[in-house]
């Protein structure tokens, strides 16, 4: 062929913050290792390759060996590394100021250590919105990836991607790849040939044509059952040899050298968009369903071929509103990176030439905390994966902390309590800061006066990181029961059990699980219908408008919250304070019933959900404050008329104490949920609920009261940091 149809290969490496040290070296071993051994030995082979500045840093740390050889095959001229934003977010989730900081930060890392030049960059998900070219060009890219799904939305056809494109916006001009949805299905699932065959075809229509393949590294050898079919039974070398042997009319090339090459096939503006399956998993679960039978019938009915460039699902950032608690993240996230900017902003202007390291440190724990694997969920996504969400709380605390030292507000300095009001949840209405310096709770008056946000911050924990069990569109697959997985097949088209009976624990949530959630039921409710959450709610109070008044003391505050409502029709007033000390680790917790009917009794509950405290282990236990363990955290507890329970969680050194004034009931019960993940439906324990209960009757003026004492106290963690900084600096 004259002219050689040049194939660009793309590599996508990730592993999200907080992802278990044994996960990244599975991968590294079942993925990374083996595809650059089997890489190096085709010489004549060249790919683009891209890894996520998270698990970069993890190679730095465990495996530099790796980065080594990376560098050397970067100088040969047989990788070319792309960059993207450091810690792999969703641009579109983040301020203009971070993205375009991630990406220059990340392009330096890169040349500094591997000696690459940064000219392009990986497409986080491939979510895209017009509006990133501006950013993008302004960090110094001049290319990006996305599918050519994106392309045929804008209702450009196949024929028409075998190349690159330009956009714009603000003047800024990007170049911009369709990779090849046929090919993310071939590759590596179907033999060789059937590639070769597709090129063959798409070079005999359009000589000279680009086509590019961009997909997950984790595909070859780390998805189930790929790394013997990859390595074991050798599809790598086979494919490798394939492209080999048609080299007379292949050209395996990079990205750069295949813009430097060839000029674009035109202009494009790209509709807001994400690969498929992305654009798919952000409907709402009922939708999805119907999006799929649809699907099916039209499929059925030899139509679906027709429609499908012109057919998507969801907007990537509803997944904000599919789970309520993304968005709690999502606006604590732009919290902290507000505070960021006014502190950068304040140091610029006293420049002294200097860059404030601990700011530089904030920065960097600012953009861990941004990772996007948290805040979506589908076949991948980390939403319902709690050791992913709290290593982003865990990040975005740790910020925070930094800036708070900055100003001499540190754990070891002067103990001090704030209290302040602002829309922080980003939902329109007004929310309550409660904080010293060692918790952080944010209230919602508008919606129950719940505590949705509690940060222990000597550990960067936020205890009120949970997640509501909630409909899923693949629930009604788990309802129908295994099915056959024999021979590889792609992940999105897997059906395993990674546990028996999970139709079972299909339990749904009517809102999220946060504390100090007020209830009333019937006195006769069972702890099977607390658990499951199908007991009758005799109140008005849950998710409702309370009255807000601060109350403010140099050395203790209080956020004061009241509600007139009803019980069965019965006019019942709440008074809840929330009052915190300076430099407390104990919130106080005062209840105050009034209007309560005097001639029958009312059983009245309120809920403390604390997330991350992981079930299934000895040293995470509750006791009833004499340290003897009366079960682990995931059994449920039916307490009578006791005046203390504890959490112990003794790997992460905390424990949790709940004092009450009068004798208490409690029911305690996990929280898991039914979930999918890369390997196939699990149930996955998200916090444990502790929901102090009483049967009241008020006096003769129609009152009642209790106090609650809730105490944080990581005593034993603060002594093995000091013990291991005392390590440190022996060594």
């Amino acid at each position: 062929m004259s002219q050689p149809l040049r194939l660009v290969l793309v590599l996508h490496n990730h592993q999200p913050i907080g992802n278990f040290d044994g996960v990244f070296e599975q991968a590294y071993q079942e993925s990374y290792l083996p595809f650059l051994d089997v890489f190096e030995e085709f010489r004549g082979i060249q790919i683009g390759l891209h890894t996520s500045g998270s698990l970069i840093e993890w190679l730095e740390r465990h495996r530099p060996e790796y980065l080594h050889r990376l560098a050397r095959l970067v100088s040969e001229g047989r990788i070319e590394i792309l960059g993207g934003p450091f810690f792999e977010p969703i641009l579109t989730m983040i301020p203009s100021r971070d993205r375009v900081g991630q990406i220059r930060a990340y392009s330096k890392w890169l040349t500094d250590r591997l000696g690459a030049r940064v000219r392009g960059m990986w497409m986080p998900e491939r979510v895209w919105e017009q509006s990133l070219t501006r950013d993008l060009v302004d960090a110094g890219m001049e290319y990006t990836i996305l599918d050519d799904f994106h392309f045929k939305n804008a209702g450009w056809t196949e024929d028409q991607l075998h190349g690159y494109y330009l956009t714009e916006d603000d003047t800024r001009l990007l170049r911009v790849f369709p990779g090849s949805e046929r090919l993310r299905y071939t590759i590596p699932f179907a033999e060789p040939h059937a590639t070769i065959d597709h090129l063959r075809h798409v070079a005999a229509k359009q000589p000279g044509a680009i086509v590019l393949f961009g997909d997950d590294g984790e595909k070859f050898g780390t998805w189930p059952d790929t790394h013997a079919h990859v390595y074991t039974h050798g599809w790598l070398r086979r494919f490798f040899e394939a492209l080999e042997a048609n080299s007379d009319w292949i050209k395996l090339t990079t990205p750069s050298e295949a813009l430097d090459a060839v000029g674009p096939l035109g202009k494009l503006y790209i509709p807001e968009c994400s690969y498929r399956e992305m654009t798919e998993w952000a409907l709402p679960a009922d939708q999805q369903n119907l999006f799929h039978d649809v699907q099916h019938q039209l499929q059925d009915a030899g139509q679906w071929e027709a429609v499908a460039p012109f057919v998507r699902g969801g907007f990537w950032r509803n997944f904000k509103v599919r789970y309520p608690e993304t968005s709690d993240m999502y606006a604590r996230m732009q919290m902290v990176s507000r505070q960021l900017a006014e502190a950068q902003a304040d140091d610029a202007r006293r420049d002294d030439g200097e860059p404030d390291q601990t700011l530089l440190s904030a920065r960097t724990e600012l953009y861990r905390g941004q990772c996007n694997c948290s805040y979506w969920h589908g076949a991948f996504g980390g939403v319902y994966l709690p050791h992913l969400r709290h290593a982003v709380y865990n990040h975005l605390i740790a910020a925070e902390n930094l800036l708070d030292q900055r100003r001499r507000r540190g754990l070891g300095d002067a103990d001090w309590v704030e209290l302040d009001t602002a829309d922080y949840n980003l939902d329109g209405r007004q929310d309550v800061r409660l904080a010293s310096n060692r918790l952080v709770a944010l209230m919602t008056p508008a919606d129950g006066a719940e505590i949705y946000e509690l940060d222990v911050r000597s550990i960067c924990l936020n205890l009120g990181a949970t997640l509501a069990r909630r409909e899923e569109a693949y629930h009604r697959k788990v309802l129908a029961g295994p099915s056959d997985n024999s021979g590889v097949a792609s992940i999105h088209d897997r059906v395993v059990f990674k546990q028996e009976g999970l139709d079972e624990h299909l339990q749904y949530d009517q809102r999220p699980r946060r504390s100090l959630t007020d209830h009333f039921y019937d006195l006769d409710v069972t702890p099977d219908a607390i658990r499951r959450s199908e007991a009758r709610e005799a109140g008005d109070f849950v998710g409702a408008q309370y009255e807000t008044k601060l109350r403010r003391k140099p050395e203790r505050m209080q956020a004061l919250f009241t509600r007139e409502g009803h019980v069965d029709g019965h006019p019942v007033t709440i008074h809840k304070g929330v009052t915190l000390d300076a430099g407390g680790a104990t919130l106080e917790i005062a209840y105050l019933l009034e209007r309560l009917p005097t001639d029958r009794p009312l059983l009245f509950s309120t809920e403390l959900n604390l997330a991350g405290l992981p079930a299934g282990a000895d040293d995470r236990y509750f006791h009833l404050g004499d340290g003897e363990s009366i079960g682990q955290l995931g059994e449920p507890q039916d307490l009578i008329d006791v005046e203390r329970v504890c959490l112990v969680d003794g790997w992460q050194g905390i424990e949790i104490g709940v004092d009450a004034d009068r004798p208490t009931s409690y029911w305690t019960y996990p929280i898991s949920t039914v979930s999918q993940s890369e390997g196939g439906f699990e149930l996955v324990n998200q916090s444990v609920t502790v929901q102090p209960r009483w049967i009241l009757q008020g006096d003769a003026h129609g009152r009642w009261s209790v106090t609650l004492r809730l105490t944080c106290d990581t005593s034993v963690a603060e002594g093995r940091a000091v013990e291991h900084a005392g390590e440190m600096a022996s060594v």
